[in-house]
């Protein structure tokens, strides 16, 4: 399960001032992302993780106080990752149902690229439940703008809102846990065209 973060998030751990420590960074990161997804936060040692990224103990401890931190930071992380894949998935002058079957189709490739996002986030609500929270209530935000634009632009209902925003952001995180971990049995194309039915349509039955 490769895992390559391409860019290191702003957070209260400590940044790095050179090349050389941004690489040594993005290495433990990557390797945290391996160690807790395969063990779990706590199983996972951070001597485990310097191992897998093949630096010395103390490089840890230069950017990270604690295993906690290092989780908090990884969270962050996967958390913009989301962001920004669902960002490069949005076409200009696409329509508001449209949008919703490219985030969906671009979140259910993610979750197969990186397997390990269900647990490190699942574990986060007992870990860092503050990053735990964020990371959803701003996924939510993210929906809930793009309605609000679908509904401005008069292709959606005027009162749809934070209800309608969470229970979207509901059936994509199930359905990536159903089709990108549990199995990959239909193409992500596929998924996201009929999940993009039912917010088109819905399921009662057409006459």
């Amino acid at each position: 399960m490769a895992t390559e973060y391409s860019d290191l998030t702003e957070s209260k751990d400590k940044q790095p001032r050179t090349a050389r420590g941004l690489r040594t960074k993005r290495k433990l990161l990557d390797a945290a992302a391996l160690e807790f997804g395969e063990k779990g936060f706590h199983e996972a040692s951070i001597t485990a993780i310097t191992q897998r990224a093949g630096t010395a103990l103390g490089s840890f401890y230069t950017y990270f106080d604690s295993k906690d931190e290092l989780f908090s930071a990884l969270v962050r992380e996967l958390s913009n990752m989301v962001k920004e894949r669902a960002a490069l998935a949005l076409a200009p002058k696409q329509s508001a149902i449209d949008a919703e079957r490219s985030v969906l189709h671009a979140f259910l490739e993610f979750a197969r690229e990186h397997q390990e996002i269900y647990r490190i986030i699942d574990e986060a609500e007992f870990i860092d439940p503050q990053s735990y929270r964020e990371h959803y209530e701003n996924a939510a935000q993210r929906i809930m703008e793009r309605l609000a634009e679908g509904a401005k632009a008069g292709e959606l209902r005027s009162d749809v809102g934070e209800i309608e925003a969470w229970a979207i952001m509901g059936m994509n995180v199930f359905l990536g846990m159903r089709y990108g971990i549990w199995s990959e049995e239909k193409s992500a194309v596929e998924i996201a065209d009929i999940a993009n039915g039912i917010l088109a349509r819905g399921i009662v039955r057409e006459d």
